[in-house]
């Protein structure tokens, strides 16, 4: 699913116009990036967690050149689905 295809999705279930949903996803997405990137972590009920999560420094091989490369520790953005989240996508969907 595109970020368009939510954007008709939810006109079409409220009732509001293309722009002004796409302008409240816009925003939405503005809101979770720039909490995330001022170290904040994104709780969304019923829904998950935006966070950050902190990666170990890890050695890895370049199997084209045959070395190994250390890739050093960083952070990566991760979204952590709820119980109910996930209780709804793996339910059986005969």
């Amino acid at each position: 699913m595109t970020k368009q295809e939510i954007v008709a999705e939810i006109s079409a279930k409220t009732g509001i116009e293309k722009t002004t949903a796409s302008a409240v996803v816009e925003g939405f997405m503005e809101s979770v990036k720039r909490a995330l990137e001022d170290g904040e972590n994104v709780y969304l009920r019923g829904f998950g967690t935006f966070q950050i999560k902190q990666r170990a420094a890890k050695t890895a091989r370049n199997i084209t050149k045959n070395t190994t490369i250390v890739i050093p520790a960083h952070k990566a953005p991760a979204f952590k689905p709820s119980p109910e989240f996930r209780r709804g996508v793996l339910k059986d969907k005969k």
